[in-house]
């Protein structure tokens, strides 16, 4: 029984070391999955370097009303002209390119100021009030 002794605790060894190695490697995928995508940084810090914004001119009326104006205007919500419907739009016209500007830059009834899109210019909301009329006349 003595022989056995020394052979099982070999045994026992080797199993813990191969147990050791295989968890390591576990751990190792398990942080690599659950790792973060990106970093958080928080202005004032060294790494919140200011974006850099590449002039490129205004952005185009159609481009603007499929990412900002189609949720409302492609299905009336909230009383918005739907676009190619000429008869709201005739309406609207009647009272000048300078009111729909005005209408749609400081927002009226459910339309708020510039249709949310916060980010486009007095120019732009302009540009695409010109595409959506183009569209609907």
């Amino acid at each position: 029984m003595s022989r056995k002794k020394p052979l099982i605790s070999f045994l026992f060894a080797i199993a813990a070391a191969v147990s050791i190695v295989a968890s390591a490697g576990i751990k190792d995928e398990i942080e690599a999955r659950t790792a973060p995508i990106g970093e958080l940084c928080m202005a004032g810090e060294p790494c919140a370097a200011a974006p850099v914004v590449v002039a490129s001119g205004p952005r185009g009326g159609e481009d603007i009303y499929n990412s900002r104006c189609l949720a409302c205007h492609s299905t009336g919500a909230a009383g918005a002209p739907k676009l190619g419907d000429v008869a709201a739009w005739s309406a609207r016209l009647a009272k000048g390119t300078d009111v729909l500007y005005a209408n749609s830059i400081n927002g009226i009834n459910g339309m708020p100021a510039k249709g949310l899109c916060m980010d486009c210019s007095d120019e732009e909301i302009k540009i695409t009030v010109d595409y959506m009329i183009s569209q609907s006349q």
